[in-house]
């Protein structure tokens, strides 16, 4: 029988992790990145690799405005993995 995933992230650090943007509600990319126990970068790696499996609207690139506006509303430190990738719908994600 295989394994089930388990995620390191609680359920409520989960729900923490969803934003507003736009008027949908979305994750910056290492928040998903962190539930799987990945690398930002690999797991945007994964989705552009995987394009197919995803709605064309699964996600989309903040402008500088918008991130430097959710960066001083969370207090993003520049240190952090970031980038302007926001995912707007989490269905039928697999990262391998």
């Amino acid at each position: 029988m295989p394994k089930k995933f388990e995620s390191p992230v609680s359920v409520e650090q989960i729900d923490r992790m969803v934003r507003t943007i736009r008027g949908v509600r979305v994750m910056l990319d290492p928040d998903p990145a962190k539930i799987y126990g990945v690398a930002t970068f690999r797991f945007n790696e994964a989705i552009k690799r995987n394009r197919h499996r995803f709605p064309t609207d699964f996600m989309f690139q903040l402008s500088r405005a918008e991130f430097d506006s959710l960066r001083s509303q969370i207090a993003m430190s520049k240190s952090e993995q970031s980038s302007q990738i926001v995912m707007s719908s989490l269905t039928n994600l697999e990262v391998n």
